[in-house]
């Protein structure tokens, strides 16, 4: 059983409930080239682009238009936090990257129904290293997470982001749990 900081056992893709033994997602490749196939997958969010959109005040099926074409498996990388590096300094060796993963037109859908809802939007991925150098990927599970706000129109949108999540972990190359569909 690998505990979490809880003490809770921690479920093979990571995520809540963590009450199964096994590790997050193997990943089967090593670090630096899943690294590289997921951020193709889910490209950064056009910044620049959603900055011109909001200036020159655009509809907002101009802004699905264009997150549809920009995010190809319904994600965009919204922030990207390299923790190795200042890890390295207290002595650890293993890569590790945070992500900020989601899509704000989907969002959208459940913030309508109550702003909370971007404590998880986007949500939150770790690319990491374990001790025997395995690459491993962890992520909540969508359709947890929204659901614990109690309002039925929000926890059907965390059930289809288990659909995007298990449709991206697919042509990612992992295997996708039971749990997402």
């Amino acid at each position: 059983m690998h505990d979490g900081p809880s003490g809770r056992g921690r479920q093979a893709v990571g995520w809540i409930p963590r009450d199964e033994g096994e590790p997050p997602f193997d990943v089967g490749a090593p670090f630096s080239d899943f690294q590289a196939r997921y951020e193709e997958a889910v490209p950064a969010m056009p910044a620049e682009r959603l900055a011109a959109l909001a200036a020159s005040n655009a509809s907002w099926d101009e802004v699905l238009e264009m997150v549809a074409a920009s995010a190809p498996h319904g994600f965009l990388i919204y922030g990207r936090i390299p923790v190795d590096p200042l890890m390295r300094l207290a002595g650890h060796s293993t890569a590790c990257t945070e992500y900020l993963m989601g899509n704000h037109t989907t969002a959208e859908r459940m913030f309508r129904h109550s702003p909370e809802v971007m404590l998880h939007a986007p949500l939150r991925t770790v690319l990491w290293e374990d001790a025997a150098g395995t690459t491993r990927f962890s992520v909540d599970q969508p359709s947890a997470l929204f659901a614990s706000f109690g309002i039925p129109e929000v926890a059907a949108v965390g059930r289809e982001l288990d659909a995007k999540l298990a449709a991206l972990l697919r042509h990612l190359g992992v295997e996708v749990p039971d749990a997402l569909v």
